[in-house]
């Protein structure tokens, strides 16, 4: 039996329904009822997961306090630190006790840092270096599954996902599909940044190679779809999906950077136009991984839905 947190979400949706395709047992466990199978209540370090636990083989978490533009809370690092730390590993702790042979966290790739060099990827053997709260509380997560493996003998994964885009995606990249689609003509015809990401069906797909692959156990991955882009491709590939043309005009970047700094929003200007690249070398090849979907396979998943939506209105 498979046990899934975070069902309920964005990756956890497409996780059950490939489950369910592949015809493997699983329940999901959550906060409220009605969106899981078995309701823990608030993920932190005193959630009793026994009812979740009873049967499991494999835990696959993916509940997480995620990280967020305008965060609200009075000490941001104590509250990611409560649900992506201490609840991982109270979470870890009792499934080791519970018999548990394999325990897959998903991460992310802001454990390695915020920014790359264009052509200087990150690679999972690099030193952490997270700088905001949500890396951080994850790298912590992380050393801990380790000593947790290293006492108990219940295997760990750790993924490392870069920026996930697919159907029913929120957040940034949903803002820059809906932006796109407008078909306005667009001012990042100079940007060459690099950016990894990696399309939902690619994650699943990885999360259960890691699920099962021996040469997985106790090791960390990154992942991405293979095909990092620069800001203005990729704008240009949603467009295409779309049946739209390109239009994209060159703007000096230092423009944006200069408006950015006048208006407080540096960060939001960093991940606009710098770069995030993911080495995912190790997982091809200690796993024999190919990622089953191209980014043009994402996107017209994504311009489907776009067309679906839009004909609703």
């Amino acid at each position: 039996m498979i046990l899934i947190t975070g069902g309920s979400g964005f990756v956890g949706r497409a996780l059950t329904r490939e489950l369910v395709r592949r015809g493997l047992p699983y329940q999901t466990a959550g906060r409220r009822a009605g969106a899981c199978d078995v309701v823990v209540g608030e993920i932190d370090g005193s959630t009793d997961w026994s009812q979740a636990l009873a049967g499991v083989d494999l835990v696959i978490h993916l509940a997480a306090r995620v990280h967020v533009m305008n965060d609200k809370a009075i000490d941001p690092l104590t509250a990611f630190r409560t649900s992506n730390r201490d609840g991982t590993l109270n979470l870890a702790r009792q499934a080791a006790a519970c018999g548990a042979k394999r325990f897959v966290f998903i991460s992310t790739l802001k454990v390695n840092g915020e920014e790359t060099l264009p052509g200087h990827p990150f690679r999972a053997g690099d030193p952490p270096q997270p700088l905001y709260p949500y890396g951080v509380s994850k790298r912590e997560a992380e050393d801990g599954l380790a000593e947790i493996a290293a006492e108990t003998g219940m295997e760990t994964v750790c993924i490392r996902p870069p920026l996930v885009y697919g159907p029913g995606v929120k957040a940034n990249f949903a803002a820059l599909h809906k932006l796109a689609s407008s078909g306005f003509p667009l001012p990042f015809g100079s940007i060459r940044n690099r950016r990894s990401m990696v399309y939902v069906g690619n994650l699943v797909d990885f999360i259960l190679r890691c699920a099962e692959h021996p040469a997985a156990a106790n090791r960390t991955f990154l992942v991405s779809d293979g095909d990092d882009v620069s800001l203005p491709v990729l704008i240009s590939r949603i467009r295409a999906s779309l049946g739209k043309p390109a239009r994209l005009f060159p703007v000096p970047p230092f423009v944006f950077t200069l408006v950015a700094k006048l208006l407080g929003k540096q960060t939001f200007a960093q991940r606009l136009l710098g770069s995030l690249e993911a080495d995912i070398t190790e997982s091809r090849t200690e796993l024999g991984w190919i990622p089953p979907f191209t980014m043009a396979d994402g996107l017209k998943e994504m311009a489907s839905e776009y067309g679906s939506s839009s004909g609703k209105r």
